[in-house]
């Protein structure tokens, strides 16, 4: 999975009088606000509307994503700006796009995960929660995991981390984005938990023991046959008195400590504080809320790293592929060779997910994964794909002089320019053709054979890299 840290400018808030309209409550002039307080202490629409498009945008809007507030009614505001969005961007009018499940949800939020889990149906996409669905979610199809809520309980985060985690066709990673630096739970030696020490016989100080086993002394067999021990309160063996029944919750274990308010969904319940601080930013305070993300990377024993360790690794790595700048050049020219280092590539650890997001850790988003590789390998300048598809024009003017070919190649390189290198793998190219001409028969009538129009597809990559 991969995991972006997300930092914005008003992470943090001290309230100013003048920065906007109080709607309800008082703020405290001069006070600092933290993560935990928001959404429970103090409220800001704006800003949690802002965090919304910005995680929105980073999103394919098809992905089935889990999003995690601080409680039931934070959930409900989120889920409002997410079916907003949504409908301003064009991508639904269904106002089941984003729905809400929290515990006050009753029988229509089960229906609505039932729903959810079910991978061949695709509205609802997004759920917006506070604790319910840290556990018991069975969706494997879950693509995203949105933190908009403080989780500082390990074992509360191994769980919702969780969510992501199961397994499903087509699905290689997940993607957590984390606005309230839980991240920092991947630190700690309890996520994955140290290993335990061998344990050492008392007897003979030897791990794994070499003693050899005694008989019972009652009854002098090996293994014990005596009779079972049977408790004197409920006559049993084993004993299955069990724990006392607790007088408030009811439970046998407990669970008044662990059960969230129903009303304020807070552990403990703060009903009784007072209520929550409402404040409507002015305009150019909501302009001044920018968010700034990265990216962790795990090295192959599952530890996270630094992106500057990631990219040493990477540095001392790439040698094995390919011998030097010109032998790159040659591989990468060819899709079929392309092809083969992409896919060694993956098997180190460099999958084409991590290599496209190396793009924004060098200041080049617009370029071809070749210029990441040769950037970390030989520290060479990077060029976007438009300069690159200009540049190799006239060459390819010149080396194909069929204006059938070049209208071809013309399209071709549009799809390159908007969608990246993927545009010229030998798999793209069947669809690519459908594309333009409709069926492989109407393109073979313009190009004279099938083989001519693969030697067109191939041939005037190597120009792209020169």
């Amino acid at each position: 999975f991969k995991v972006y840290p997300i930092v914005g400018t008003m992470d943090e808030y001290v309230y100013t009088p003048g920065d906007g309209v109080v709607i309800k409550g008082e703020p405290e002039p001069g006070k600092l606000y933290t993560e935990g307080d928001f959404n429970r202490i103090i409220s800001i629409p704006a800003r949690e509307e802002m965090r919304v498009r910005y995680w929105m945008d980073k999103i394919n809007p098809h992905e089935k994503t889990i999003v995690f507030c601080a409680k039931q009614e934070h959930a409900g505001e989120v889920r409002d700006y997410i079916n907003q969005y949504a409908r301003e961007k064009g991508w639904t009018t269904n106002t089941s796009y984003c729905v809400r499940v929290t515990a006050n949800d009753g029988t229509a939020g089960e229906a609505d995960l039932r729903t959810f889990q079910d991978n061949e149906k695709t509205i609802p996409t997004i759920l917006t929660t506070s604790r319910k669905l840290s556990t018991g979610v069975d969706a494997r199809n879950v693509r995203n995991i949105v933190l908009m809520r403080p989780c500082n309980n390990m074992i509360e985060f191994k769980q919702i981390v969780g969510r992501g985690t199961r397994l499903y066709e087509g699905k290689d990673f997940f993607t957590v984005f984390d606005f309230v630096k839980a991240h920092h739970n991947f630190a700690d030696p309890e996520w994955d938990g140290e290993p335990l020490p061998p344990e050492v016989c008392k007897v003979c100080d030897e791990e794994p023991c070499i003693c050899e086993k005694e008989p019972c002394e009652t009854c002098g067999f090996n293994p014990c046959c005596c009779p079972p021990v049977i408790c004197p309160d409920c006559q049993n063996e084993p004993c299955t008195c069990g724990p006392e029944v607790c007088e408030i919750c009811g439970e046998q274990a407990c669970v008044c400590a662990a059960t969230p308010c129903p009303e304020c969904d807070s552990i403990p319940c703060v009903c009784e504080r007072a209520e929550t601080i409402v404040i409507t930013l002015s305009d150019g305070k909501k302009r001044q809320i920018k968010h700034i993300s990265s990216v962790m990377y795990w090295s192959p024993d599952g530890k996270p790293i630094t992106a500057r360790e990631f990219v040493e690794r990477m540095f001392d790595d790439l040698p094995g592929f390919f011998d030097n700048e010109d032998n790159l050049r040659e591989i990468w020219s060819d899709p079929t060779t392309r092809e083969k280092l992409l896919n060694d590539l993956t098997e180190a650890g460099y999958d084409a997910e991590k290599l496209e997001s190396m793009k924004d850790l060098i200041d080049a988003k617009d370029s071809d994964v070749y210029d990441v590789l040769a950037f970390v390998a030989y520290a060479v300048e990077t060029r976007t794909r438009l300069e690159r598809a200009n540049n190799a024009k006239p060459s390819i003017s010149k080396e194909f002089a069929d204006y059938k070919q070049l209208e071809f190649i013309e399209f071709i390189l549009e799809k390159y320019v908007e969608d990246g290198v993927r545009e010229l793998a030998e798999s793209k190219m069947r669809s690519l053709i459908e594309l333009k001409y409709n069926t492989i028969s109407d393109a073979t009538d313009v190009f004279g054979s099938p083989r001519a129009i693969r030697d067109t597809f191939v041939g005037f990559q190597r120009y792209l890299y020169e």
